[in-house]
């Protein structure tokens, strides 16, 4: 046995090394530094002895690897910013592309080393562990449901820069392998065979001697693309079928991006210019790329976003220190609709029992119903077994009687968004469950400290704000109010992380974080619409921006109806000057004078013909007192209001102390209503502009649009002293 700091590796009595990677200290390998110069020499070594006809890859733990440690990419950045200044900016790019191109090098040295290298791959393979693979001259996958490769960089504003562009361009179809490297999927071990990105699935038991039976007898060390005369699978880029190919790849890279997401492009050259240059020029031409993409501000916004922040979060960033982890073996939940039939269904696939209370037995099992449906949904895709459906069903008891929460750890009402409703719901419940029991409000824009006046334990009482459809977003707001104790934080974040999602930490206020700001987003849509600004420039404004859909598209989802009764009780609350007028006549005569309440009537901004995509309705042009000629509209206004106004209601969540941390209101942008990821949320779209620029465009659109464009006192102050929301934390980083 050799000493490797992050590898075993010994060698049997038929000369196949075998090295198992197996980080001490760490729940699962990931690439460094250390990893690689371990790579390196395992690589020389296998060389060196003549003794050893090759080489096979595995893990030691449960799962081979995740990727690269995107910290280890960061510090790159860094390390160039201070090369830049000490010895000038060719000394510090030139010192940039040779660190980030290592990775790549040392898998080139392993697929040209002469001897042959197989990849036995158990659980997840991602990212730069998969270009690991993909470098190994045969790759065995374990045969189970756990095990997932796949290139996900793209979804942190990454690409693969390992070699994956050019090793997947050159194993399938130009297209299929484009649109892999788009999408960033994670392929399950059967279907990856069956695209060419393995040879062999075998099970989990058997896969490190599948991989020593291939070098025994024989397997070639000589990459395909290694082979003279090899030809790529879709022939020449210049070619006939190659023309068949780039031109709508091109056009459809347009279409999705609206060229927000530089690493996407980046793709797009890298495949296309690779492919017409042997291997080693062609990975070349990816590490370029590659060192480019590093250096933008969408990768940096997108792993400290949706990589660094939301695995701190994950982790428990926010949770209270100290406080035990709570043991969640049986949830309420009260209410049987939509949302709480949502909740019961995620709750019982995480393995908890769940109390499904509603008026009646019968509206109970409704919501029951829908868990069998969306369990039943994934046995049809294949990702579930009927004895899957049936052990979650085992798990939902439906009832009437409030008296069968009394073993319940945490309770969730999803009744009516009413006061008077909830008030009675949380009498019923706290006379029924035990003292150590918490109860949460699942409510979306109702201020928790206000329902909490209804209990008779307000430290055990939260808001756990769950957005729908349940079973598809990845947030949830924990709303704490103002006698919500640490033990009720804590439990409401352990019970969000047991069901698989990441939940934000939140201070009481209207609406709290995420509906605010997506409210001012779709308020844009509504004063567009009034100022004449043609309904389909609207919606495309709003993709074109990197919203997943239009600001008429999204209130079709979430109901007109609920639009404007949200609308009519803030304003009985807090007065008129708290609603926009236009606003509330768009809606009123939408819903109470035309009867289009949205999706759900199937007539609301969109009609939704039977069988037919849906499309805008015609009568929008009626309800404009004015119509703009669109040629005479800046498109890149439009898409800056849409951007600024949500970012802005960002920055007001921090001055009235909403957000306490800047990670939360990021993920949560991202993940509750999707503002454009490329620029890392809410608030880093202001500290990647600047606070000064921001609030120099705010201003702007302030003097042609209104106040409610007016940057507030917080984001001024910014400008004037040049800080950024993170500052704080990189001081306590620091």
């Amino acid at each position: 046995m050799s000493a490797y700091t992050n590898f075993r590796f010994e060698t049997d009595a038929d000369g196949i090394a075998l090295a198992t990677w197996d980080m001490p200290g760490r729940s699962m390998n990931v690439i460094t530094m250390e990893v690689m110069e371990d790579l390196e020499r395992i690589i020389d070594a296998v060389v060196a002895d003549p003794a050893i006809k090759g080489c096979v890859v595995t893990t030691g733990k449960d799962t081979f690897s995740g990727g690269a440690d995107l910290t280890m990419l960061q510090g790159l950045g860094a390390e160039y910013e201070r090369l830049k200044t000490s010895e000038g900016e060719e000394v510090a790019m030139r010192h940039f592309f040779e660190a980030s191109r290592r990775l790549s090098l040392v898998f080139r040295k392993l697929e040209t080393c002469g001897k042959p290298f197989a990849a036995a791959v158990q659980g997840l393979c991602l990212g730069g562990a998969f270009e690991l693979a993909l470098s190994c001259h045969y790759r065995v996958l374990a045969d189970d449901e756990a095990t997932r490769v796949g290139l996900p960089e793209i979804k942190v504003g990454l690409f693969p820069g390992g070699g994956g562009t050019q090793r997947v361009a050159r194993l399938m179809q130009t297209g299929d392998a484009l649109q892999m490297l788009f999408k960033g999927e994670q392929l399950r071990a059967l279907m990856a065979k069956n695209m060419g990105l393995a040879h062999e699935v075998a099970p989990r038991a058997e896969i490190v001697e599948k991989a020593r039976a291939w070098i025994l007898g024989g397997g070639s060390a000589v990459a395909p693309w290694d082979v003279p005369k090899f030809k790529a699978p879709s022939g020449k880029v210049y070619s006939p079928a190659g023309m068949m190919i780039w031109p709508p790849a091109n056009a459809i890279y347009r279409r999705e991006t609206h060229d927000n997401y530089p690493a996407a492009k980046a793709i797009l050259a890298s495949v296309y210019e690779g492919l017409q240059l042997p291997m080693d020029l062609a990975l070349k031409v990816e590490s370029r790329y590659f060192a480019h993409i590093l250096r933008t501000k969408e990768a940096q916004a997108m792993i400290r976003t949706l990589f660094i922040s939301m695995g701190e979060l994950n982790k428990g960033a926010r949770r209270p220190k100290g406080v035990e982890k709570t043991k969640l073996a049986k949830i309420g939940i009260v209410g049987a609709g939509f949302m709480g039939a949502g909740i019961a269904y995620v709750t019982a696939a995480a393995g908890m029992e769940v109390v499904l209370i509603d008026r009646d037995v019968e509206a109970a099992e409704k919501g029951k119903a829908y868990a069998q449906k969306l369990i039943t949904g994934q046995i049809n895709r294949g990702k579930a077994k009927t004895a899957d459906r049936d052990a979650l069903l085992a798990r939902i008891q439906t009832t009437a009687d409030y008296a069968d929460l009394s073993g319940c750890d945490l309770v969730i009402e999803a009744v009516f968004e009413d006061p008077k409703v909830k008030a009675e719901v949380i009498a019923k419940v706290e006379a029924a469950i035990p003292e150590t029991a918490i109860f949460a409000s699942n409510t979306s824009t109702l201020p928790i400290s206000g329902l909490a006046k209804a209990s008779s334990r307000p430290e055990r009482f939260i808001g756990i704000h769950f957005f729908s459809p349940v079973e598809k977003m990845l947030l949830v707001e924990i709303i704490k109010g103002a006698a919500t104790g640490e033990q009720a934080i804590a439990t409401a974040l352990d019970y969000v992380r047991a069901i698989k999602k990441t939940g934000i930490l939140v201070n009481d206020s209207r609406g709290f974080f995420a509906n605010r700001c997506v409210l001012a987003y779709v308020q844009e849509g509504h004063k567009m619409l009034m100022e004449g600004v043609p309904p389909a420039m609207i919606e495309n404004a709003g993709k074109m921006a990197g919203m997943p859909v239009g600001p008429l598209s999204l209130n079709d989802e979430v109901a007109l109806d609920l639009g404007l009764k949200i609308l009519k009780a803030t304003e009985a609350q807090l007065g008129e000057a708290a609603i926009d007028p236009d606003q509330k006549r768009l809606l009123v005569e939408m819903v109470e004078r035309r009867d289009r309440l949205g999706r759900k009537n199937k007539r609301g901004f969109y009609d939704y013909p039977e069988n037919e995509p849906k499309r805008l309705w015609p009568g929008l042009a009626e309800l404009q007192p004015t119509r703009l000629d669109p040629d005479s509209l800046d498109v890149e206004e439009l898409k800056n209001r849409f951007l600024v106004v949500q970012a802005l209601e960002a920055a007001r969540t921090v001055q009235e102390g909403v957000i306490d941390d800047p990670r939360e209101a990021d993920v949560g942008s991202i993940l509750g209503f999707g503002f454009a990821p490329f620029t890392g949320g809410a608030l880093s779209y202001i500290d990647f502009m600047g606070a000064r620029g921001f609030v120099e465009l705010a201003r702007s659109l302030e003097a042609k649009h209104g106040p409610r464009f007016a940057p507030p006192d917080n984001l001024v102050s910014m400008a004037e002293t040049g800080s950024r929301f993170y500052d704080a934390l990189s001081k306590k980083a620091a």
